[in-house]
């Protein structure tokens, strides 16, 4: 499993998110992934990136981006996040009015603005 954090962004939005990609490094993992669903070998297991909101310990995660209906922020990056993940570095931003092509430079990170100590 490789895990990243990244820090959703839209307009008035900030999102910490945990990622996780899934890749099964024995038969016991690829037994489990198989079981659940993910698929029986690790080509099938890597195509899936769990994503988790960072709320305190609470709220819903998802391995299909299409399944954050109502929130276009968390669709769309998850999508990107999926499509982009060897690109993508722990930390960044990923930001919905970017990659959309409503703005043309990517948003800072929040915690350059703020005070979070």
């Amino acid at each position: 499993m490789q895990t990243k954090i990244f820090e959703l962004r839209d307009e008035g939005t900030c999102i910490p998110v945990l990622c996780i990609k899934l890749a099964s490094k024995n038969e016991a993992e690829r037994y489990l992934l198989a079981r659940t669903g993910y698929g029986r070998v690790p080509e099938n297991h890597e195509q899936y990136v769990l994503m988790l909101p960072l709320a305190g310990g609470r709220g819903q995660y998802n391995c299909d981006p299409y399944e954050w209906v109502g929130n276009r922020t968390k669709k769309q990056c998850h999508h990107h996040i999926t499509e982009h993940w060897d690109e993508l570095e722990s930390g960044q931003v990923v930001d919905y009015e970017f990659i959309t092509g409503v703005t043309k430079e990517p948003k800072k990170s929040e915690r350059l603005t703020c005070d979070y100590k």
